[in-house]
């Protein structure tokens, strides 16, 4: 409870300014705010997550440290400034620098990198990405020391036979991240329904601190736990535990790890929700190990041989490449964390099983989730990727002579005598849109002057045949353009007052101009 109060104290009086999820963070700002990340996410995510971790706080240090790293990619570009295209790229190798330094690990840097910020895998964007993750990693051989984090781990060679078992266990990982996904998004919005600050702090520890007292190895990120159930039957997670002083049995420790799995996602969010900073990282590797412990018990139980350590590791990967969408990330990531490739083949067989298994019923990560709902979250895929990029102020054009409904067919002509378009909005007094009144419509009577008191813009004007709103995805404008058939289309706020038009060609030309500049080698 001190440290969320601590982390929840910095925030508010000194940082001013929300740091909690991270990669969410990066990811919005490659999409909607020009790559640019502010200056001060350089020093205080990894501040708000030490004083929330070093309590006891359940939650990562791996997504601060990856915002840090992001950030200090964004703000060298700016520094030196660098073009849009070059600060993504910036942004990038800052994160994969920071996942390769923090893990040993230089590949799940790079393909974390490219599989969860979506930063698109040319030539011109890997080599640079390689090169900050190698360095990274170096420089923590240099200061720290070159062993894997699970060098002593005992795995047992892969074995055909038992392709069916990690087969079982990614379709588990899967729906372990799918609870793990939707359980942590449904209680972040119970907890955003608390108000006042200080009950935030006080649900949050009293929650986590209950939960530490009852399960011990929900305290910290819960890499101690991870290396014990590694190396051991699983018995040392009992310690301390008010389970403890019941008598053991096998059925003891599952039915007690498998709380653990169910409660760690209150915990995490108890921590971040209350105040403190961190990641969901560590949880998910920490949830994985836990799955695919319990699934070797259960099915050494039954009579099967399933090595506790391997599918312990293999769970991790895939309870990671789920929740995180990010197969390749999981899968290298544990092989670089043990110090080999002895395992790759189960690794790869979970990882994309599980991925499968969450993608029928979750299209993205627990990062991407709440952006892509509201249209801006940048994908592979590159029309929407685009799309996302475009940015609705850039296309609208505001040369448009409006005019008003009480204006008669003479002041009309008049208008249209000073305009070059041949689309004229009708406004009222107070601003807001009636209608619009094309050209064409009135060319035969324009010219007879006989009727230019006969008739006012009220009569003439048209209701345009969609209306497009300022806050609007571009995916959205263009799925509205294409129902319609319509090549200009009025832009409105919320109120309805009348704002400009947005044509299919400027939309194309401005379209052309991302595309080629951020598909440039």
């Amino acid at each position: 409870m001190l440290g969320i109060a601590l982390s929840a104290l910095f925030v508010k009086y000194i940082v001013k300014d929300d740091i909690s999820h991270g990669v969410t963070k990066i990811l919005f700002a490659i999409s909607q705010r020009k790559s640019i990340i502010k200056v001060h996410n350089v020093w205080s995510s990894v501040i708000g997550s030490s004083l929330t971790i070093g309590f006891g706080g359940s939650v990562g240090a791996e997504a601060p440290i990856v915002l840090t790293g992001a950030a200090i990619g964004s703000n060298l570009a700016r520094l030196f400034r660098l073009d849009q295209k070059t600060m993504m790229l910036m942004i990038g190798c800052g994160a994969a620098g920071a996942i390769g330094g923090i893990f040993k690990a230089p590949i799940a840097g790079l393909v974390f990198t490219l599989e969860v910020l979506m930063i698109d895998m040319t030539m011109a964007n890997i080599s640079p990405l390689m090169i900050s993750s190698i360095t990274a990693t170096v420089f923590t051989y240099l200061f720290s020391n070159s062993t894997p984090m699970f060098e002593l781990v005992t795995i047992q060679p892969f074995q055909l036979y038992r392709i069916p078992i990690y087969l079982f266990l990614g379709v588990i990982c899967g729906l372990v991240s799918l609870y793990f996904t939707r359980g942590m998004n449904w209680l972040e919005d119970k907890f955003r329904l608390i108000k006042q600050g200080w009950i935030k702090v006080l649900v949050g520890g009293l929650t986590l601190s209950v939960l530490i007292f009852i399960f011990p190895p929900l305290y910290g990120e819960g890499y101690d736990s991870i290396v014990s159930l590694l190396n051991t039957d699983g018995t040392s997670t009992l310690t301390h535990s008010p389970f403890a002083m019941l008598p053991y049995s096998v059925w003891l420790l599952v039915g007690y790890l498998l709380l653990i799995v169910l409660l760690k996602i209150v915990a995490s969010v108890a921590t971040n929700g209350g105040g403190g900073v961190g990641g969901i990282f560590a949880p998910s590797l920490f949830v994985g190990c836990l799955s695919g412990f319990v699934v070797a018990k259960l099915l050494t139980i039954v009579g099967l041989d399933a090595p506790a350590t391997n599918l312990a590791l293999t769970g991790m990967a895939g309870v990671m490449a789920g929740v995180m969408h990010a197969p390749l990330t999981g899968m290298f990531l544990i092989a670089e964390l043990t110090g080999g490739y002895h395992l790759l083949l189960p690794l790869m067989i979970v990882s994309i099983t599980s991925y499968m298994t969450i993608l029928l019923f979750e299209p993205h990560s627990l990062y991407a989730m709440r952006l892509a709902k509201k249209g801006e979250l940048l994908t592979h895929h590159k029309d929407r990727a685009v799309l996302t990029l475009l940015k609705m102020e850039n296309v609208i054009e505001k040369d448009l002579r409006t005019v008003t409904p009480d204006m008669t067919l003479g002041e009309l002509v008049k208008v249209i005598s000073e305009s070059n378009r041949n689309i004229f909005p009708v406004v009222s007094n107070d601003g807001k849109l009636l209608g619009i009144l094309l050209l064409d419509e009135v060319r035969n009577i324009m010219f007879q002057p006989r009727l230019y008191k006969r008739f006012t813009v009220e009569q003439l004007m048209n209701s345009p045949v969609a209306l497009l709103e300022d806050t609007m995805s571009m995916e959205r404008v263009m799925e509205i353009f294409e129902d319609t058939g319509a090549w200009n289309l009025p832009v409105v706020d919320s109120e309805k007052h009348y704002i400009g038009f947005v044509s299919k060609s400027k939309i194309f030309n401005s379209y052309r101009h991302v595309l080629v500049h951020f598909s440039e080698d």
